[in-house]
């Protein structure tokens, strides 16, 4: 897995290099920018870690440029820090996924320990993003007979059933059954069901097949 990187985004030269030291020093490895623009130019949605910026910056501010990531499907997660935050600042930016909002001059502690938090969250979204196109990629594997199975079974009917419902042979069924099961990875319907439950999206699949 890659180490996670902290992108580092301040107009204030001075305090990206830093903020920049202080990264470094707790091995942590650091991208710094000083225009939002060009971040979002050569922004990395795949590279792990997070991002911490400016909320008052010119040309794009830091709202603006968390909207922007969102906009283009990138929940890489943001720590903001500013010398003139307000609380409606601060709750639009908590709304929008931020981690946190520090206040400039930034306490060592509480930029490490939020930093921390943020690749802690970014590093389970992106397990979780994984799973869920592993379980899209099984889901799409299933022949549109199977996918019927699949959706009956989700429902709680046996084998039975399906077979009248589907106007098949109840053998036949725990053919389809048996392969759905196998392309699936799992070993029973209680099993089945839960991996669906956690994951909306393959629901929706199945539904729709």
């Amino acid at each position: 897995m890659d180490t996670p990187v902290v992108f580092l985004l301040d107009d204030d030269k001075s305090i990206v290099e830093a903020l920049g030291r202080v990264l470094r020093a707790e091995g942590y490895p650091v991208r710094t920018w000083t225009s939002a623009l060009q971040f979002l130019e050569e922004h990395e949605p795949a590279v792990p870690g997070c991002l911490v910026a400016d909320v008052l910056m010119p040309h794009l501010s830091g709202l603006d440029l968390q909207h922007a990531l969102l906009t283009c499907g990138s929940h890489r997660p943001i720590v903001f820090i500013t010398g003139q935050g307000d609380i409606p600042m601060s709750v639009q930016a908590m709304k929008a996924g931020a981690v946190t909002f520090l206040s400039k001059p930034v306490a060592r502690t509480e930029l490490l320990a939020a930093v921390r938090e943020a690749i802690e969250k970014d590093a389970a979204f992106r397990a979780a993003n994984c799973e869920r196109l592993a379980i899209q990629s099984r889901v799409e594997r299933l022949t549109p007979r199977e996918l019927q199975v699949l959706h009956l079974v989700t429902r709680g009917l046996l084998n039975k059933q399906i077979a009248a419902q589907l106007g098949a042979a109840e053998k036949t069924i725990k053919v389809h059954r048996a392969r759905v099961m196998q392309k699936m990875q799992v070993r029973s319907a209680a099993a089945l069901v839960g991996l669906l439950s956690s994951h909306p999206q393959a629901l929706g699949l199945i539904q729709a097949g």
